[in-house]
């Protein structure tokens, strides 16, 4: 009842903390849009809306979530690069973000230069999928099958760009499989093509775990480096592929470069505060996303350091910029 109690009395502060900074800073004095490069019902989309609902709680602003998908991400990428470096344009962006640089040639924006970096939000897998009634139980099963019918098995992912892809062409490349891609618009496109047959196997997120826990989906293993903690009794790839084998998405909120150091800081603290509240700690649970907040310093190192790993990845696995 005292720990209780002592939680809530910090929640006070901490709230009244942020109306204090808030009233000096002027920030936030209308609504903050919070970009999502992907379509509706994907695991970005429900981190977003977490995230927003807490937000606009800290803030007494409201924080509107908006859906900006297509051509690998890049959209709504270039959208916020372009937006006013002001605090009311924000940006949820995942591992996709730092691959795009190496899958197109004409990007209208650079990563990493045309943003200010503000917090990592959160950490997971990607998650290697089947139908049960493909009747494969493991992931040898499926490569024997592959391998049986070269160029026969098809797979999904999220489209080209989107981190699934990633995961994907890595485990390709290390598993030599002949098989045919097929992209799709989405992590909830992509659910309904494996529980429907269209693709024999995909590649997607945590918004896949209400299917796993209904049976409905298998999964056959993670691209983390260590088992996941809502998926523990499911193999990672550097168990059954290939030692080394580390393809863990993470998620993190960007801004336009240039936005005012005091407001970077300021939303920095606000997402730090936002992740460790009990109803995000649960959503967040729920959703299969380990809270990951982070400096906006320690986040720019993350984005250079994730863009020449993929560059170099994508360059072994012989695929060239479009």
């Amino acid at each position: 009842m005292v720990m209780k109690l002592s939680r809530i009395v910090l929640s006070v502060i901490l709230l009244c903390g942020f109306a204090q900074a808030s009233q000096a800073l002027d920030y936030p004095n209308k609504f903050v849009r919070l970009i999502i490069p992907f379509p509706p019902g994907g695991g970005s989309e429900a981190q977003a809306r977490t995230l927003a609902a807490q937000l606009s709680k800290i803030w007494n602003q409201q924080v509107i979530v908006e859906n900006k998908p297509g051509a690998g991400t890049t959209i709504g990428a270039a959208y916020v690069a372009n937006s006013a470096p002001d605090g009311y344009t924000l940006y949820l962006n995942s591992v996709s973000h730092t691959v795009a640089a190496s899958l197109y040639s004409n990007l209208r924006y650079d990563p990493v230069k045309s943003f200010t970096p503000i917090s990592r939000l959160s950490t997971s897998p990607f998650i290697l999928l089947v139908n049960p009634s493909l009747g494969v139980n493991s992931m040898a099963d499926l490569l024997a099958l592959a391998r049986s019918k070269p160029g026969k098995l098809n797979y999904g992912t999220t489209g080209i760009g989107a981190g699934p892809y990633l995961a994907a062409q890595m485990m390709v490349a290390a598993t030599k499989i002949d098989a045919r891609h097929v992209p799709f618009n989405g992590s909830g496109p992509l659910l309904t093509a494996v529980l429907g047959n269209v693709v024999d196997f995909g590649f997607g997120d945590p918004s896949a775990l209400p299917s796993i826990k209904a049976g409905t989906l298998k999964a056959l293993g993670v691209t983390s480096i260590k088992r996941s903690a809502i998926l523990p009794d499911v193999p990672t790839f550097d168990e059954t592929i290939q030692k080394g084998f580390d393809m863990a998405n993470w998620s993190s909120i960007l801004a336009p470069a240039n936005t005012p150091p005091e407001i970077v800081n300021f939303i920095n603290q606000s997402i730090a505060t936002a992740v460790k509240s009990p109803e995000m700690i649960k959503a967040f649970d729920a959703q299969g996303f380990e809270p990951a907040p982070s400096s906006p310093e320690e986040l720019r190192e993350l984005l250079i350091s994730e863009v020449k790993k993929y560059h170099a990845v994508l360059e072994a696995a012989g695929v060239k910029p479009q």
